[in-house]
């Protein structure tokens, strides 16, 4: 009986990725497709004849050059300020002792209750105020800290043991000497983690982007994809070889660092 349900659990297990894979092989497939073989019914999963130009032409077509330059300047600035402002936010609301602190912090989770697009109009207004349109600063500034970044490191820094800080209390170390070379260091895992779905959300982000930026040499990535379909048509072909390449980044920034991102996954929140 227990590898009857084994074998059900693994097959169970096996159709769920399966589920999740096939988008991805649906966009690859398409990628390698005519303009007119997209279109048939039945449909083909596999292309007659491969065309790899597809993804040449789909690079050619836009300015994809730019649009990944301003995407890793915006992923880059993204990780850069979510590691310093959310660690630092982390810091104090697991080690440090002021009035308020656990109401605060209460308080500072229930906005990640607030929907997106209630803060998307006054987000623009500041943006609009500031003279910002059209520059890195209005694709940056909205992504340099996050709740969830803060209360993720928060909760691994509540499972480092508070020995090791009065030790470096006992030497004479200060509040941030202890911060930079007790707590971060050995923070990695979570930092890892932090620093993955900050790069994942400003690489991905499609919205924002396209509301603060009306310049073609400002897109991102993800609305240099979104140009390939219109009011009327949609090039689906070199759509698909856009989204392939535009996702290879992601793909190779998780790989990079999958062991620490498994790692600081399992090992945050064990201490509330």
């Amino acid at each position: 009986m227990k590898v009857t349900g084994n074998i059900i659990v693994y097959c169970v297990l096996l159709l769920l990725a399966a589920s999740m894979l096939v988008p991805f092989l649906w966009m690859l497939s398409t990628s390698l497709m005519g303009d007119l073989e997209v279109y048939q019914f039945p449909p083909r999963f596999i292309p007659s004849i491969p065309r790899w130009s597809n993804y040449s032409e789909a690079m050619s077509l836009q300015p994809f050059g730019r649009f990944f330059l301003n995407s890793l300047v915006v992923s880059c600035a993204s990780v850069l300020g979510q590691l310093t402002f959310c660690s630092m936010a982390a810091y104090a609301f697991a080690r440090l002792r002021f009035r308020m602190r656990e109401k605060l912090f209460a308080l500072y989770l229930g906005t990640m209750m607030i929907p997106a697009m209630v803060t998307l109009i006054p987000s623009f207004l500041l943006i609009n105020a500031f003279g910002w349109m059209n520059t890195y600063w209005a694709l940056c500034t909205p992504t340099i800290s996050s709740v969830w970044g803060i209360f993720l490191l928060r909760q691994f820094f509540l499972t480092i043991p508070r020995d090791l800080e009065d030790a470096a209390r006992v030497d004479g170390a200060s509040e941030f000497t202890i911060f930079f070379r007790v707590v971060l260091p050995l923070s990695t895992p979570a930092l890892a983690t932090l620093a993955i779905f900050a790069f994942m959300g400003s690489w991905k982000d499609f919205l924002w982007p396209l509301i603060v930026t009306n310049r073609i040499d400002m897109r991102t990535v993800e609305v240099g994809i979104a140009s390939f379909s219109n009011l009327y048509t949609a090039d689906w072909p070199h759509q698909m070889a856009a989204a392939v390449i535009v996702m290879i980044p992601i793909v190779l920034v998780f790989l990079a660092a999958q062991k620490y991102f498994v790692k600081g996954i399992t090992l945050t929140g064990l201490k509330g």
